[in-house]
């Protein structure tokens, strides 16, 4: 029985790191909400709240990137400039699935927010780990294979 949990955690470390990533990820873009709500910025003031939501994505795309580059993906891409401009606007796409779901699915389809909440909310953790696994952190042989492709055409 422990062999089989081993090799099911061997199989899927990468899916099992990214949703241990995931949740550190939520705690520390939380806490520089709740540090910046209780110290410099008023949530009951609309621009900021807004900067609120501005610094706490801020501080988790950050955050994530380099979680998810260490030990998820295991990049060992030089250049983490590009890099982490995908995977920032690899977010941004996902940012603006949340937005525009949530509007379809509770203003559009009077769908309950917290059913739809959670439902965009898994959408968009997909999103955002095909986003990474496909177009950001991308394997060599992956890599080496797109070079071959384009050299072809």
């Amino acid at each position: 029985m422990i062999e089989k949990i081993k090799a099911l955690c061997i199989k899927y470390e990468e899916m099992i790191a990214y949703l241990i990533v995931g949740v550190l990820n939520t705690i520390v873009s939380w806490a520089a909400w709740f540090l910046c709500a209780y110290t410099i910025l008023d949530a009951q003031i609309v621009l900021h709240n807004f900067l609120l939501s501005l610094i706490s994505w801020v501080v988790g795309v950050i955050f994530g990137y380099f979680m998810n580059r260490k030990y998820v993906f295991k990049s060992k891409e030089p250049n983490m400039r590009k890099e982490f401009l995908q995977f920032s606007g690899g977010r941004v796409s996902t940012w603006v699935l949340d937005a525009v779901m949530m509007i379809l699915m509770v203003n559009v389809l009077h769908i309950h927010e917290d059913f739809s909440k959670i439902f965009v909310s898994v959408l968009v953790m997909i999103g955002n780990y095909l986003i990474s696994k496909f177009f950001v952190f991308k394997k060599e042989e992956e890599k080496k294979k797109e070079k071959k492709e384009e050299k072809k055409k």
